[in-house]
C-alpha cells in the first residue's frame, strides 16, 4: 500500500477512534448495523426516516434474498428463478465452465435462450425459509458437574441433534447459528437450489474496470453484475417472492436497504482478541498471502492458458491482501486500541456494579485472554498443518475423514460431517469442475517449502508430508500417484466406505490417512484448550450485554441474512467531495485519461457501443449502508422493496468496517439499476433478458 494511502488510512482511524465504541450501547443514531431479521431496527427507522417495514415487507425481502454458498449474496429478480449477483461472486463458476477455447471470464457470456444457459458444476444457492431461537435447548445441554471440555462436547452434540431433527422434519438445510458470541443460538432453515445455470455476465474488464488500483476506492465505474437461473426438476424455479426492478434507480438522499449475507465482523471481540489478531494472526496471514500470490502470478506469467487457470485465485488473493493490509494498518493506528480499551473497561465496570452480574460474567474477559496466551505457541501449527495446494489435498482429507466420521453417532462427529451437512458436502466433493494439475503442483511445492520453513523439519506433520523427499520430489510423487481429479474416483471411494479408503493406494489418500492422526490431535487440543474456554466466556459476555442493554444492538456478522439501511449520499474525500453517483461519461473519461491502457482499457463491445449508450446514465453510486465481505451481490432496494442497485464493494474508508462503523465516510459502492438495463440493452444485445427483469 502506498505511503499516502497509509497516512490517509491512519487519519481515518484516528477520526473513527474519537467516536468508536463497542456495538452494545443504547439505540444507535447512525445508519449502523447488520441486523438479523428477527430483530430489525424498527425504532431507528421510524424515528429517523418515518418508515416502519411491515412483517409482510420483511418476509418478502427474506424470501427474495439468496445466499451463494461459495461466498456472496444475491436476489431473485424474476418469477422464473432469475438470480442477480456480482460478476466477482460469479467468477468461480465462470472459470469452472470455461475452457481453453472459451474463456467466459474474459469474454463474457449471454444465453439468449434457455437451451444456451450453462449448468454450474457445484453452485448451491440458499434461501432462508424460517428462523427459530434454540438458545435454551443448546444451553440446557450443559449439566451440573460437567467440566469445560464436557460442556463443549455436550453443546456440540445438542446442536447436531437439533439440526438433524430439523432436516428430518422439514427436508430443509438446517444450520444452528451462533449470535452475540454465544449469547443466542438460532436455527436457520434454508431451501437449497443446486440445479443452477449461468445466464449472463459481462467481460471481467467491464465488471472490474480499473482493476486492483481502483479496488476498494470511489468514484468507480464498474459493471459488476451477473445473472443465474435456479431450476427445480429440470425447469426454471417458479418464484413467488422476487424483487421488482426500479428502472430509474437510486436517487440522491433516498432511503435504501441492503439485504445480504455479510461474512464476519469483529466489532464485539474483546480487546485481547483484537490484540492477538493485530500482533500475531494478521502478520502471519499477510506473510503467507503475499507468498502464495507471488506463486500464482509466477504461474500465470507462463502463458495465456496458465493465466486463465489462475485468474480467479489471483483476483481473490489481491482482494484479500488489500483488505487484510488495510485492516492491520487500522488496528495499528494511534488511538484505535486505546478507544477499544476504554469502551471495554466501561462495559466491564457496568458489569461490576451489580453483584449478580459480577458473579456470573466478570471473569469472562480474563478467561478469553488466558486462552489466547495458550493458543499463541501453537498458532503456526494451527495455520500451517494442512495438505498444501488448491483443492486436491483438501479433497483427500475430506474423503478420509468422511468415511471414518459417518460410522460414529452424529453428535460425536467432527464438524462438517454431521447428518445435516452431508448432502452439501457430497455435492461439493463430487463436483465435475476442472482441476489444473500444473497449478496444483506449483502451489503444493511452495506450500511444502512454506511449512518446512514455518514449522521446521522435525515437525511430525512436515516429516510425514515430505517423507524424506524435497518439496519438488514429494509434490511430483503425490500428483503422479493420484486420480482424485476424477470425480468418479472420489465417489467410488466415498461410496465404498472406510474399508475401500483404507485399501486405496492413491498417493493423496495414503498421505491423508497418515496425516489424519496428527490433524485430529491438533483439533482435539484446540477444542479442549481454546474453544471450550472461549465459547462459554463469549456466552457470558453476550448475556451480560443483554442484561445491561437488552437487544438494542446487532450481532457480529456470521454469513447469515442481515438487513442494513442508509441513504444515498456522497462524502468528504481528499479535501473535496465524492459525488453520490458516477456515469458512463466518467467511464469513458477515465479510460481516455489512462490512454485506454490496462487496467483502464475498455472491452471492445463497450467501446463500440459509445454512440448507442446514454452516457448520462448513472453507472455506480454510494450509500451509507453498513456492509462487509459476503455482502457482495446484495440487492440495494428502496422502501417499496424494488431493486435500485447492486452492492459490489466498499470505499477505501470501508476498511475499518470490520471493527466499527462511521457513517461520515463508510460507503457501500453499488452498480446502479439503470446502468444494468442500459448495458444489457445497448452493449450486450440482451433485450429479452432486460425485459424479463423489467417484468415486461
Amino acid at each position: 500500500m502506498k505511503k499516502i494511502q497509509k497516512k490517509r488510512l491512519t487519519g481515518l482511524f484516528l477520526l473513527a477512534a474519537a467516536t468508536m465504541m463497542l456495538v452494545l450501547a443504547s439505540p444507535l443514531t447512525a445508519d449502523e448495523g447488520m441486523w438479523t431479521l428477527d430483530n430489525p431496527p424498527l425504532k431507528q427507522l421510524k424515528e429517523k426516516y418515518g418508515f416502519e417495514p411491515s412483517p409482510a415487507w420483511l418476509e418478502h425481502i427474506r424470501l427474495a434474498s439468496v445466499r451463494f454458498n461459495d461466498g456472496g449474496s444475491g436476489s431473485f429478480v424474476s418469477a422464473s428463478g432469475l438470480v442477480l449477483t456480482n460478476h466477482h461472486v460469479a467468477l468461480g463458476q465462470l472459470q469452472k465452465v470455461s475452457t481453453p477455447q472459451k474463456d467466459y471470464v474474459a469474454d463474457g457470456f449471454y444465453a439468449a435462450t434457455a437451451a444456451e444457459e450453462i449448468p454450474c458444476p457445484d453452485l448451491e444457492l440458499n434461501v432462508l425459509i424460517s428462523m427459530e431461537n434454540v438458545t435454551a435447548r443448546v444451553l440446557a445441554a450443559a449439566k451440573p458437574g460437567m467440566d469445560a471440555v464436557k460442556i463443549n462436547e455436550a453443546k456440540k452434540a445438542a446442536i447436531a441433534a437439533i439440526e438433524r431433527q430439523s432436516l428430518k422434519n422439514t427436508g430443509l438445510r438446517s444450520d444452528v447459528v451462533t449470535l452475540y458470541q454465544g449469547g443466542e443460538y438460532w436455527l436457520y432453515r434454508y431451501k437449497k437450489y443446486t440445479e443452477v445455470k449461468l445466464v449472463f455476465a459481462p467481460e471481467q474488464q467491464a465488471a472490474f474496470f480499473g482493476g486492483d488500483p481502483d479496488n476498494f476506492t470511489y468514484p468507480r465505474h464498474d459493471l459488476d453484475m451477473a445473472l443465474f437461473r435456479a431450476y427445480e426438476k429440470g425447469k426454471p424455479a417458479l418464484v413467488k417472492h422476487y424483487l421488482k426492478w426500479n428502472a430509474k434507480g437510486a436517487a440522491e438522499g433516498e432511503l435504501v436497504f441492503v439485504s445480504g449475507h455479510p461474512g464476519s465482523t469483529n466489532r464485539l471481540m474483546t480487546q485481547a482478541q483484537i490484540q492477538y489478531q493485530r500482533d500475531y494472526l494478521y502478520p502471519l496471514r499477510l506473510r503467507l498471502m503475499k507468498r502464495t500470490l507471488a506463486v500464482a502470478r509466477q504461474y500465470a506469467a507462463q502463458g495465456m492458458e496458465q493465466a486463465r487457470q489462475a485468474a480467479r485465485m489471483i483476483f481473490g488473493m489481491e482482494n484479500g491482501l488489500k483488505v487484510t493490509s488495510g485492516e492491520l494498518d487500522g488496528m495499528k493506528a494511534p488511538g484505535f486500541m486505546e478507544k477499544k480499551s476504554a469502551s471495554e473497561n466501561e462495559f466491564r465496570n457496568m458489569v461490576g456494579t451489580d453483584p449478580k452480574w459480577k458473579s456470573a460474567y466478570a471473569d469472562a474477559w480474563v478467561q478469553i485472554a488466558t486462552a489466547i496466551e495458550k493458543e499463541k505457541p501453537r498458532l503456526k501449527e494451527l495455520y500451517n498443518r494442512r495438505i498444501p495446494g488448491l483443492s486436491l489435498g483438501k479433497i483427500a482429507q475430506q474423503i478420509v475423514q468422511y468415511v471414518a466420521e459417518i460410522r460414529k453417532p452424529d453428535g460425536k462427529r467432527l464438524d462438517g460431517y454431521h447428518d445435516s451437512q452431508l448432502e452439501s458436502l457430497r455435492f461439493r466433493l463430487f463436483s465435475p469442475a476442472p482441476i489444473y494439475r500444473e497449478l496444483e503442483e506449483a502451489l503444493i511445492v511452495d506450500g511444502m517449502k512454506q511449512q518446512l520453513e514455518e514449522l521446521g523439519p522435525e515437525d511430525p506433520y512436515v516429516k510425514i508430508l515430505l517423507d524424506g523427499k524435497t518439496p519438488e520430489a514429494a509434490a511430483k510423487a503425490l500428483l503422479a500417484g493420484t486420480q482424485l481429479a476424477d470425480p468418479a474416483v472420489r465417489k467410488r471411494l466415498v461410496d465404498g466406505g472406510e474399508a475401500t479408503v483404507v485399501r486405496s493406494s492413491d498417493s493423496l489418500i495414503v498421505l491423508a490417512r497418515k496425516l489424519d492422526p496428527v490433524v485430529r490431535e491438533l483439533k482435539k487440543w484446540y477444542e479442549d484448550n481454546i474453544e471450550s474456554i472461549v465459547k462459554p466466556a463469549g456466552e457470558k459476555i453476550g448475556q451480560a450485554r443483554f442484561a445491561i442493554y437488552g437487544k438494542h444492538a446487532y450481532p457480529d456478522a456470521t454469513f447469515t441474512l442481515r438487513l442494513s439501511y442508509g441513504t444515498v449520499k456522497g462524502y468528504p474525500m481528499n479535501g473535496t467531495i465524492a459525488p453520490y453517483k458516477t456515469t458512463f461519461y466518467g467511464l469513458f473519461d477515465r479510460a481516455a485519461s489512462f490512454d485506454n491502457k490496462f487496467p483502464f482499457n475498455l472491452p471492445k463491445r463497450v467501446a463500440n457501443a459509445r454512440e448507442r449508450i446514454d452516457l448520462a446514465t448513472p453507472l455506480n453510486f454510494v450509500c451509507s449502508g453498513d456492509i462487509i465481505g459476503g455482502n457482495s451481490g446484495s440487492p440495494i432496494i428502496n422502501a417499496a422493496a424494488e431493486v435500485v442497485g447492486l452492492a459490489f464493494d466498499g470505499n477505501f474508508e470501508f476498511f475499518g468496517g470490520r471493527f466499527f462503523y462511521d457513517d461520515t465516510a463508510n460507503r457501500t459502492v453499488s452498480v446502479h439499476s439503470a446502468a444494468m438495463i442500459e448495458a444489457m440493452q445497448k452493449i450486450y444485445g440482451a433485450e429479452k433478458l432486460a425485459q424479463e427483469i423489467l417484468g415486461k
